[in-house]
């Protein structure tokens, strides 16, 4: 284990997979009303919409008039998500970023419920979505493992299943003329612990040592803030994160199923730490009151109503 990290970096992935989870539609101005407020919260990533088929995500069906219609601020990278070629043709149309990258999913059910195809179908699909990205010059970094630590469906994942997608991503990316610099783990249904995370990470790290590693982790059964905890004591300081932990997977098979790890909660876990995060946790935390106000629901972040230790020593002090 090192030291843990001077700053990590929190992508915030609230209004597209918090979103894409809720039962019931969410108006565009309420959708647009949260990006544009936590683009003032000193966040520089948020994840806007998914193009992905509307029979299978309906809260996902205007992902068009959402991105048409925020107003951007310099600086702060709007992007949207795509899981193939047709959905990164309609991205590409979009006026968000969008991102080249490299997806596997750990386990063939998963990907058969998530994408429609097979781990090697899906594959050989993106094969033409990278030859895109070459053809109009734009970079491909990443390489993402989808349900790096558990299946709902299947099981266990083994480390060895697990360090066989990361070789397959390589591959692909070095097929299409492209050299990874980093893999994200993610954990739809959340069964990373902490002891998971650091046999994973530590099994990458033995054979690639050279990979940056990025966590997308969700709360499903209570661990993602420690095992997000565990990522920072190895060194990792690239996370997605929740506002007031907001959404979840829709095709996980977990009933009531957690969104990510909740941004302001992990914001304030960094700052109690002396790890710099850039956002402001104040401002986080009406932006995350803001997200139950849309949703019209209660929300599983806790400081938002607990309030940071910030305050409550000015409060004892006083």
């Amino acid at each position: 284990m090192s030291d843990l990290p001077k700053r990590v970096s929190i992508d915030e992935e609230g209004p597209r997979e918090g979103f894409q989870s809720e039962k019931k539609a969410i108006p565009v101005a309420d959708k647009v009303r949260l990006i544009e407020a936590l683009a003032d919260t000193g966040l520089e990533r948020i994840a806007c919409v998914s193009y992905v088929n509307p029979k299978r995500v309906p809260t996902m069906a205007d992902a068009e008039e959402v991105a048409a219609r925020i107003r951007r601020k310099p600086g702060i990278q709007y992007s949207a998500l795509w899981l193939n070629q047709q959905g990164l043709e309609r991205a590409l149309r979009g006026p968000l970023d969008v991102y080249g990258g490299v997806r596997i999913t750990a386990s063939d059910t998963f990907s058969r419920k998530n994408v429609g195809k097979s781990v090697q179908d899906a594959l050989v699909e993106q094969r033409m979505s990278l030859r895109t990205f070459k053809d109009r010059g734009m970079p491909v970094e990443w390489g993402i493992v989808l349900g790096a630590f558990g299946c709902n469906f299947e099981g266990e994942i083994s480390t060895d299943l697990i360090l066989a997608r990361v070789q397959s991503v390589l591959d692909e990316a070095e097929l299409a003329g492209f050299e990874l610099k980093g893999i994200k783990l993610t954990d739809a249904m959340g069964w990373a612990t902490p002891r998971s995370v650091e046999r994973l990470i530590g099994a990458i790290r033995d054979r690639w040592p050279e990979l940056e590693i990025a966590l997308h982790l969700h709360d499903t059964r209570g661990t993602g803030m420690a095992s997000a905890y565990a990522g920072l004591r190895l060194g990792v300081t690239k996370f997605d994160a929740s506002i007031a932990g907001l959404g979840g997977c829709p095709f996980a098979a977990t009933d009531g199923a957690a969104g990510n790890i909740c941004t302001e909660d992990f914001a304030f876990l960094c700052e109690e730490m002396g790890v710099e995060t850039g956002l402001d946790l104040d401002h986080l935390i009406e932006v995350a009151r803001l997200a139950e106000d849309v949703v019209g629901r209660p929300l599983p972040g806790h400081v938002m109503r607990g309030g940071t230790l910030k305050a409550a020593r000015q409060r004892a002090a006083a």
